[in-house]
């Protein structure tokens, strides 16, 4: 006589739907002998199982270790069933009822099983550039509601054939519920048209593509949820052409290698690079140059951004070339990506020489995640294909939902519901009409995909925001505003489940203090529903607001004018060299009379001062340009310039004017920018040190949370991580560390306030 079953209701929540977690949970029923069934719902997936109590205790064990690539658990419960045990095991429909709060899967990387299928001339899909199965493939891009299932997809419209629905159908099947399942019998198909939009007829689209690739032609490429921009990354003059017809002067470009052996021939690689590059949601990663791509690809710089192609289209692409692509989004500097072929055609007309589309809606635009290895870990920099719109454990259960909607640049937004942060899309840069109605649409849809419509809105703390107007605007129970660097700080708090109070670091560019001026250097002492600013760096008169970012010589001017008492020695600076006696009379002469000056503490344009100065260029082409070339000039280990922390005032004062006259005597003595710059950041680096031990020495033992753009910069991060060992220090991984992550700070921020915690 066997042991008798018992009955276990399983719950499993996290990113669970849409990555092959039923037929896996299936599988493994199988192999245990458990009776039951599993099915997607709101909250996650429901297993209900039936077995003897051991076999039970060895389903939830393997449950918790063994997972597909791309599922990740962040919340497993279960109690005890009485129901009577039912005959074998079964994947059944999906439960729709109650409050949508389940995990939207991100799009996923081709696996190695369909790359291995498109090339084999004896499969099915052989050649197929839609090919996928339940471990990879379009999720978000083509979900147009949840729970995740092929008739809430783009692919509705696309009936399966016997064949195709007789591996849906087969639980042993690896296309097992497969939502986006396709074949060239009944899925999606490519076409080329012109560069005037007009369809061409061709037996073969893709080796249309890679024929005009190779003879230097710009081609739009519509992709998992978007078109990109594709040129030959080794013709520096192919790659000029791009940059002037897309009018994007200096930004590097990213570059797609067919495989980690092209990857190696381009750039040096980490073991920790290789496994991002390789991951399922295969971001940009930017990695350091070896000779070999066109200089025009990243001019001036020694990284460039690399990719893996991450659907079977750029895998048979590359493969037909044979060569590295640029591969950057399909727009006009400043515009959102474009999504539809006839959208393309008009707006890419003049920039692309052909078009090779396929007639698979997209739903959601999705940009390319951009990521980097710091202090031994992958750190993302813009967060959106591969990992939005996938959820985060919420520090504590909001009471109800709210919307956070970011900030200014790097928008993006997300929704707080429950006991889930689900973070949308990256949107980009405000500003532009497009862009926002861009954004004011991917908001909308969230609200659609999670069913819910927040009547409590947290925003910057900055009047002028588009998305503080949004939220003025729109109509709302209440409004929140949360300053810019507490954001920053609770963003890195929830991702690391923080409970506070921590010591926050947040350096950046800019953000809107209360007092009204621009903050940026900032140590906070913080919860998620207060913060105390404890310590900032020196402020500057700043001449020309946003001139002075495009302009770095003003600042480089404001930070040696308060150096050396308003008179610096200009005459024996490169870098004023560049610019001319009128115009810096001129800026004095606005900082005299004090009309359009900011009181300025970022640590962004500190970097800014230090790039121009120690590097003599006086104008930057795109925003960080300067602190990245600064960046990658450092060389070696380096001590650091002197600098002073006066802790009688309140907050205390960071002053860095030790520092910069001590950086004029270098230059003016002719030391290497190579020198020059790693002392600069390793001052930076103990500076920080030095403000967050005494801290520590005040305050007791903390967490400390190192949060802002600034810290995007491996070298800074290692510094400080390396003077504060022995400490408890929480970088952003998941969230951006920039205004990408703002979103996130400030719904947790918003939750609190709600609760009335400070």
């Amino acid at each position: 006589m066997g042991i008798p079953a018992t009955g276990r209701r399983i719950a499993v929540q996290g990113t669970v739907q849409g990555v092959g977690f039923r037929p896996w949970v299936y599988q493994l029923a199988q192999q245990l002998q458990v009776a039951g069934t599993v099915k997607n719902g709101p909250e996650g997936v429901t297993i209900d199982a039936f077995a003897p109590a051991t076999v039970l205790d060895e389903l939830l064990e393997r449950l918790a270790s063994e997972l597909p690539a791309a599922a990740r658990i962040e919340r497993l419960e279960w109690q005890p069933l009485s129901a009577e045990a039912p005959t074998g095991f079964a994947i059944i429909a999906s439960d729709s009822t109650g409050a949508a709060r389940a995990s939207i899967p991100a799009d996923l990387a081709m696996c190695e099983q369909c790359r291995e299928e498109i090339h084999d001339p004896k499969a099915r899909r052989f050649h197929y550039p839609f090919t996928n199965c339940t471990h990879c493939g379009p999720r978000f891009s083509i979900a147009t509601s949840i729970p995740y299932d092929r008739p809430r997809t783009t692919m509705a419209g696309f009936p399966l054939c016997e064949a195709c629905r007789a591996e849906y159908e087969d639980p042993n099947d690896r296309r097992f519920h497969a939502q986006p399942i396709a074949c060239p019998a009944c899925g999606p198909k490519l076409s080329w048209l012109d560069g005037k939009g007009q369809l061409l007829k061709a037996h073969d689209p893709l080796e249309v593509a890679a024929r005009r690739l190779l003879a230097g032609d710009l081609v739009a490429l519509r992709g998992l949820g978007g078109f990109h921009l594709a040129c030959d990354a080794l013709a520096d003059d192919v790659v000029r052409e791009l940059r002037r017809r897309k009018h994007r002067d200096q930004k590097p470009l990213a570059v797609m290698v067919s495989d980690l052996d092209m990857a190696r021939t381009y750039a040096t690689l980490s073991e920790a690079e290789v496994e991002l590059l390789s991951s399922p949601a295969r971001p940009i990663v930017l990695v350091t140059l070896r000779p070999g791509l066109a200089p025009s690809v990243a001019p001036g710089f020694t990284q460039v951004g690399l990719f893996l192609p991450y659907t079977p289209l750029h895998e048979l692409l590359l493969a037909r070339v044979g060569r590295p692509l640029v591969m950057t989004s399909g727009n006009r500097s400043d515009e959102p990506m474009a999504v539809d072929n006839d959208e393309a055609v008009t707006r890419l007309a003049g920039i692309a020489d052909g078009f090779l589309v396929h007639d698979r809606p997209i739903a959601t635009r999705t940009d390319d995640s951009v990521a980097r290895v710091i202090e031994g870990a992958p750190m993302v920099l813009r967060r959106a294909r591969g990992y939005v719109p996938g959820s985060l454990a919420a520090p504590k259960p909001f009471r109800e939902p709210v919307l956070a909607v970011g900030g200014q640049l790097k928008n993006t937004f997300c929704i707080g519901n429950g006991t889930r942060v689900t973070l949308g899309p990256h949107v980009g840069d405000l500003g532009e009409l497009s862009t926002y109605e861009s954004f004011s649409a991917m908001v909308d849809r969230l609200e659609h995909f999670l069913e819910v419509t927040p009547q409590v809105l947290a925003h910057d703390l900055h009047p002028d925001y588009d998305t503080t107007r949004y939220a003025r605007l729109r109509p709302a129970r209440q409004r929140l505003a949360v300053q810019h660097h507490h954001a920053h700080v609770a963003a890195v708090m929830a991702e690391h489940q923080l409970a506070g109070p921590v010591i926050g670091v947040a350096f950046d560019g800019t953000g809107y203090g209360p007092d009204g001026a621009a903050w940026g250097g900032e140590f906070l002492l913080a919860t998620y529903g207060g913060y105390e600013r404890v310590a900032t760096v020196r402020g500057l008169k700043l001449a020309g607001g946003e001139r002075a970012i495009r302009e770095a010589w003003r600042v480089s001017l404001a930070v040696l004018d308060d150096a050396f008492d308003g008179a610096p020695p200009l005459g024996s600076l490169d870098l004023f060299r560049e610019v001319t006696e009128r115009d810096v009379a001129n800026v004095r002469q606005v900082l005299k009379s004090e009309l359009h000056v900011t009181q300025a503490h970022g640590v962004g344009r500190v970097f800014d001062a230090a790039a121009a100065l120690v590097l003599g260029r006086a104008r930057a082409g795109f925003e960080a340009q300067l602190a990245m070339a600064l960046e990658q000039a450092a060389e070696g280990t380096a001590a650091p310039y002197p600098f002073a922390l006066d802790q009688a005032r309140s907050p205390w004062e960071l002053d860095l004017r030790p520092m910069w006259r001590a950086i004029v005597e270098a230059l003016m003595a002719k030391r290497p920018v190579s020198e020059i710059s790693a002392r600069f950041h390793a001052t930076l680096g103990a500076a920080t040190a030095a403000v967050v031990q005494a801290l520590l020495a005040r305050e007791g033992n903390r967490p400390v949370v190192l949060s802002g753009g600034c810290f995007a910069n491996a070298r800074l991060a290692h510094d400080v991580f390396s003077r504060l060992d022995g400490v408890s220090v929480s970088l952003p991984r998941r969230v951006p560390p920039g205004d990408g992550g703002l979103a996130l700070g400030q719904a947790v921020v918003a939750a609190a306030l709600l609760e009335g915690v400070s």
